[in-house]
C-alpha cells in the first residue's frame, strides 16, 4: 500500500520542531525583529538540539542520522509556521554544512565538519546571492582564476546570513570556463572583508552581511568536490526548495491566525468569517498551503531520491513565493485595521514574505 505519511522519525522531528516553535519561537520573534538581533541563549539552546549534527556522519562527530531533505522540509515549515527569521537563523550553518555532507571530499568533510559538531553555536555560510538587478544565480559576477596550485576569487557577495560571525564562507563563482565552482574561504583569508549588518524588510532578525573578495587565493583542495567540481543544480534546487519548505510555514501561521480572529471579530451583528469576501479568502488560504506543501514534498523527494528536482524545485520556489506573498496580503485584509498593528504578526510574517519571495534574487531562470 502507497502511504504519503511521514515516517515514524519524521512524525517525531515534526512534533519536536512544532512544540519548539510554539514555546522558544513564536514569544521572541517579535522582540528580534525590533531589535534586530538573535538571542544568543536561543542560538545555543536550539544549536544542542542538534538540527545541524543531526545530520551529519558520525564519522565527523555528527548525530549518524542519514541526510533526508523531505525531513529538512518538515522541520523547516515547523519552524518557520513560528517565526521563519528564527527558522533561518538555527539552520543557516546547515546549508554550509549539507553542501561539504552531500559534495565535500572526504578531505574537506573531514576537516570542517567536525567544526559544525561542537557544543557552542558555530556560523558558517554560503555566500551566493550578488549586488546586481534581478539576479541571475546562471550569470555570476564573482570569477574564480585557476593561478598554479591556488584560485584567485574576485568579487561581491551580499545577503550572506551570519556572515559577521562566520568563519568560513562557500562562495559560489564563475571559474576559467564559465561554469559554476565553489570554494570554501576561511574568514581570515587575505582579501576578505565583510561589512554590514543589511537592513532589510523582513527577516529584520538574521544578520545579513556583505563580502568582499579582493583577490582572494583559495588553495585547490579547498574546491568543493575536488578537480571535479560539484553540482550546482543540487546546491540551488536544495536551497530552493529549503526557501519553500520556509515560506509553507509562514502561510500556516498567517492561516492559523486569521481564521480564529474572523470567526471571534463581529461586524454589523455577525462573525465576519460569515461574509464571503472573507470566507473566500480564507477557504483559498487552506487550498493553497495544501497545495504548496505538496510542492515542495514533491521536489523534496526527488532530492532524497538523487533525482534531478530542477523543474520541481523551481517551480516550487516560484509558485510559493507568489502565494505566500497573496496569503499574507489577505491576512492583512482579514485583520482590517489591526492588520497593520505591531499588536498582531500578521504584518510582520508580510514583511517576511516579501524579503523570503527576493531573497534568491527576482530572476525566473
Amino acid at each position: 500500500m502507497i502511504s504519503f505519511e511521514p515516517t515514524e522519525e519524521q512524525e517525531l522531528v515534526r512534533s519536536t520542531a512544532h512544540d519548539l516553535a510554539a514555546e522558544a519561537l513564536r514569544p521572541l520573534a517579535r522582540d528580534a525583529d525590533e531589535e534586530s538581533t538573535i538571542p544568543a541563549d536561543f542560538l545555543r539552546s536550539t544549536w544542542e538540539l542538534g538540527l545541524v549534527s543531526s545530520q551529519i556522519p558520525e564519522a565527523f562527530g555528527g548525530g549518524g542520522s542519514s541526510r533526508s531533505p523531505t525531513t529538512g522540509a518538515l522541520l523547516l515549515e515547523e519552524l518557520a509556521a513560528g517565526d521563519a527569521a528564527l527558522a533561518l537563523a538555527a539552520l543557516a550553518p546547515s546549508v554550509f554544512a549539507m553542501a561539504l555532507v552531500d559534495q565535500g571530499t572526504p578531505k574537506q568533510q573531514q576537516r570542517y565538519l567536525p567544526q559544525l559538531c561542537g557544543r557552542e553555536f558555530h556560523a558558517a555560510a554560503l555566500a551566493l546571492v550578488e549586488p546586481q538587478p534581478a539576479f541571475d544565480p546562471h550569470a555570476l559576477r564573482t570569477t574564480a582564476e585557476a593561478r598554479g596550485n591556488a584560485w584567485v576569487l574576485k568579487g561581491t557577495k551580499t545577503f550572506v546570513p551570519f556572515g559577521g560571525e562566520a568563519s568560513h564562507f562557500l562562495v559560489v563563482a564563475s571559474d576559467d570556463d564559465g561554469k559554476p565552482a565553489a570554494f570554501i574561504v576561511p574568514r581570515e583569508a587575505h582579501g576578505v572583508s565583510v561589512a554590514g549588518p543589511e537592513p532589510t524588510l523582513g527577516l529584520r532578525a538574521l544578520p545579513f552581511a556583505r563580502l568582499e573578495l579582493a583577490s582572494v587565493e583559495v588553495p585547490q583542495d579547498d574546491r568543493l568536490g575536488g578537480p571535479n567540481g560539484f553540482d550546482y543544480a543540487r546546491l540551488l534546487n536544495c536551497s530552493r526548495v529549503a526557501l519553500a519548505a520556509t515560506l509553507v510555514g509562514l502561510s500556516r501561521a498567517v492561516m492559523e491566525y486569521t481564521i480564529p480572529y474572523a470567526k471571534e471579530r463581529v461586524a454589523f451583528g455577525e462573525a465576519i468569517a460569515q461574509k464571503q469576501a472573507i470566507a473566500f479568502m480564507l477557504s483559498d488560504m487552506a487550498i493553497e498551503t495544501d497545495a504548496m506543501r505538496w510542492m515542495v514534498w514533491k521536489a523534496a523527494s526527488e532530492l532524497e531520491a538523487g533525482r534531478d528536482a530542477t523543474r520541481s524545485a523551481h517551480l516550487a520556489r516560484s509558485y510559493v513565493a507568489e502565494q505566500a506573498m497573496k496569503i499574507a496580503d489577505n491576512g492583512i485584509q482579514v485583520l482590517g485595521g489591526h492588520g497593520f498593528i505591531r499588536e498582531h504578526p500578521v504584518e510582520l510574517w508580510y514583511r517576511h514574505a516579501r524579503t523570503l519571495g527576493v531573497l534568491e534574487g527576482t530572476a525566473t531562470v
